[in-house]
């Protein structure tokens, strides 16, 4: 198809070329910067080699990777921009229903440890054929790992793959010397010296100033030793300091993994992203639906890589560095340009931002010269001396996309880092944000309330959110905006007790906060939280963690935050007699639930039991979603937050009509009420009128209803 990269051998204008690479992988085919597979062919592409795709192959078949035949070069696998056990499964490792990534969303397009598969798929019929194998499913298991769904230490994915080497990190740098060694004739073999790879070794002699890991079989038995060993990896992911790093396996096989690639310049970011992209699916899957992951990113720019926030659930340090990586304004002004022109732009730019919006810029100028800090984090538990911390950067960019014709509005989805934000001097950027680039609700990730879960977590104190809350609210009564927080809760992380979660549903109540959705845990890999799941131990100080493993605790963790669901009262009835704490069962109105022969009245429990704050701007707030294995992505249409906005505003307007009407018939509508002929026919129920006052009387069932439907990527 002219535009896209060929993934059939008839799109191909030699239909007896031979191409330099063929790209296997587990995602459909977008040619969009959001996706990893178009920014690597496209990135090859305009280095002079040729690249052909196979999207989704048939596993079970062999001919399905053979559609253009050979490679002269190398293939190059991928799971896609998901690990494929994450993609398929929730975290209670129950089948996903469908794949945003696939045709019409329809699940089942690729294996479960697809990389593996599509690399064994691969040797079967060529069994010469250097396999580079990448993306986040690879870079997240390039060495000894814990698999959640197996529930077991498994070996680097380079030795289950069979795969010849292996990039990890976003892998610009990487791919191309590959490709410039292949093209000169250095075997594959012999390409050990690139940094952002992995490689097996058989000898040792050749490599340099190596730090040696506890071997595979130590690993496996003593779960101190994966600890202690994941935090070396944990500490050797700075580009500027980082030492190869030595894993031994039985037979003298050695897994040799090199310093990360130094991240991408300006320049080379603004060169990533002006690739010739179609920025949409490939047209063959119209008939099926198309691919819904492209709504979410379609009309957004991404302005960063890297984040410094250090959240120990989060795999990004392992995968894009704690080094910010920025694009130019002028760079991404011309891609909003670009957008602007496209037939379904309806003026509205989705998100500007990366990983962590408001984090444009690296976290200080010693970076610049030395890298990163091994030993502190830049913003946990306290932020250091030496953050620069300042949104003028990030503010004028989007000022400059908010002056362009054709744009109505800018907003920010990535996610604000709020204990950065609350200790900017300068509250320029706050203000704005909530003029202009929030619509009805911002949402921030606090995560948890129990300071003892924080730690564990690397988030910063309750203290520091509610301040953050406060101030938000403040804001938004002096610009007279309505609008709310929507923060991202998470149960069952290691250091979560059932006193922790009790003391999370406390703050629920206090704030009337009422989560349909609730995120557990997910162990996935390569993750500080994960290790912490599986060995009990804090890696950075090797002190026991409390960790909940047993299926009942943690649906009870999770009921508690959703006390007020009538489903759960017997889990949180449970919850709150082990924890010892019959004072939150009663009448009170401190109390989360309520004697059962009560709660078995006319109304529904769920009414009384909800008590939402009229004052706390967090009591207006709707609720968020699932998962994301870099953190909280969170993506949520324009339509529901203005539509959750409109529900609260009916709601209100709702509950003084029956304040002013308490003493008339509940049938009369009371926007009708001088109305002669409501007067003269009170009895009758199809009154159009009365129809329209039965709508507003269930508003606050609707808006329970859809309170908070919104969805995570």
């Amino acid at each position: 198809m002219s535009g896209f990269l060929p993934i059939k051998k008839e799109e191909l204008k030699d239909k007896n070329e031979q191409l330099d690479f063929v790209y296997i992988s587990g995602d459909a085919y977008v040619d969009h910067p959001s996706f990893g597979t178009a920014i690597i062919s496209r990135l090859l592409e305009s280095y002079g080699y040729s690249v052909g795709i196979i999207p989704q192959p048939d596993w079970k078949d062999d001919k399905s990777i053979t559609e253009f035949g050979e490679p002269r070069l190398a293939f190059l696998v991928s799971a896609g921009n998901m690990d494929s056990m994450v993609n398929h499964y929730t975290v209670s490792k129950k089948r996903r229903k469908t794949d945003n990534y696939s045709p019409g969303g329809i699940m089942g397009k690729r294996p479960d440890y697809a990389t593996i598969v599509y690399c064994n798929l691969i040797r079967h019929t060529y069994k010469n054929t250097p396999i580079l194998i990448g993306g986040i499913e690879a870079s997240l298991r390039r060495l000894a790992h814990y698999d959640y769904w197996s529930n077991k230490l498994k070996r680097s994915i380079l030795m289950d793959s069979g795969a010849d080497l292996l990039m990890y990190g976003m892998g610009e740098h990487s791919i191309i010397e590959i490709a410039e060694a292949l093209n000169s004739g250095i075997p594959v073999s012999a390409i050990t010296y690139i940094k952002g790879t992995v490689f097996k070794t058989s000898d040792l002699s050749f490599v340099s100033d190596y730090e040696l890991l506890p071997d595979f079989e130590s690993l496996k038995n003593d779960k101190v030793n994966y600890a202690k060993s994941f935090y070396r990896q944990y500490v050797n992911t700075d580009p500027y300091s980082a030492k190869p790093l030595v894993e031994a396996y039985p037979n003298k096989q050695y897994i040799v993994q090199n310093p990360p690639s130094m991240p991408l310049t300006r320049q080379e970011m603004d060169d990533v992203y002006s690739l010739p992209y179609q920025r949409t699916y490939h047209p063959s899957y119209e008939k099926a639906g198309g691919i819904p992951a492209i709504s979410e990113v379609k009309f957004s720019l991404i302005s960063a890589r890297g984040c410094y926030g250090g959240c120990s659930f989060c795999a990004l340090t392992f995968h894009q560095g704690r080094m910010i990586s920025s694009r130019s304004k002028e760079s991404l002004i011309n891609e909003a340009k670009t957008i602007i022109k496209d037939k379904d732009f309806k003026g509205y730019i989705h998100d500007v931002g990366g990983p962590t919006a408001n984090f444009y810029n690296k976290a200080c100028k010693k970076q610049e010269k030395y890298g990163v800090c091994t030993e502190r984090q830049c913003l946990f538990p306290t932020p250091c001396k030496n953050l620069i911390i300042n949104h003028k950067d990030y503010l004028d960019l989007l000022r400059s996309l908010r002056k362009l014709d054709g744009v109505k509005k800018v907003f920010i989805r990535s996610g604000i880092r709020f204990d950065y934000l609350i200790n900017d001097k300068d509250d320029s950027f706050f203000r704005e944000l909530c003029k202009y680039h929030v619509s009805g609700q911002l949402k921030v990730a606090p995560e948890h309330v129990s300071d003892k879960v924080l730690d564990k977590m690397g988030k910063p104190k309750n203290a520091v959110y509610k301040e953050f809350a406060k101030k938000y609210e403040k804001i938004n009564k002096e610009i007279k905006k309505d609008q709310y927080l929507v923060p991202y809760l998470m149960s069952s992380h290691p250091g979560s007790d059932l006193d922790a979660a009790i003391e999370l549903a406390e703050h629920i109540r206090d704030i009337g906060y009422m989560p349909e959705q609730v995120q557990d845990f997910y162990p996935t890999p390569s993750t500080i939280s994960t290790v912490m799941y599986y060995t009990g131990l804090d890696p950075r100080n090797l002190k026991k963690v409390y960790v909940v493993t047993n299926p009942h605790e943690k649906a009870m963790q999770r009921a508690l935050i959703q006390y007020r669901n009538p489903d759960n009262y017997e889990l949180v009835k449970e919850a709150l007699l082990k924890a010892g704490r019959k004072d939150l069962i009663g009448f009170d109105k401190k109390c989360l639930i309520k004697p059962r022969k009560i709660v078995a009245g006319n109304s529904s429990p769920t009414e009384r039991n909800s008590k939402a704050s009229n004052n706390s701007i967090t009591g207006r707030i709707s609720n968020a979603s699932n998962n994301s294995i870099t953190g909280r992505n969170s993506k949520t249409s324009d339509n529901s937050n203005k539509n959750t906005i409109k529900q609260k505003r009916k709601e209100k307007t709702s509950a003084k009509q029956r304040h002013n009407n308490k003493n008339k018939d509940n049938n009369i509508n009371s926007n009708n009420k001088n109305n002669k002929n409501n007067k003269n026919n009170k009895n009758n129920k199809n009154n159009k009128n009365n129809k329209n006052n039965s709508n507003n009387s269930n508003n606050s069932n609707n808006r329970r209803s859809n309170f908070g439907k919104q969805k995570r990527h």
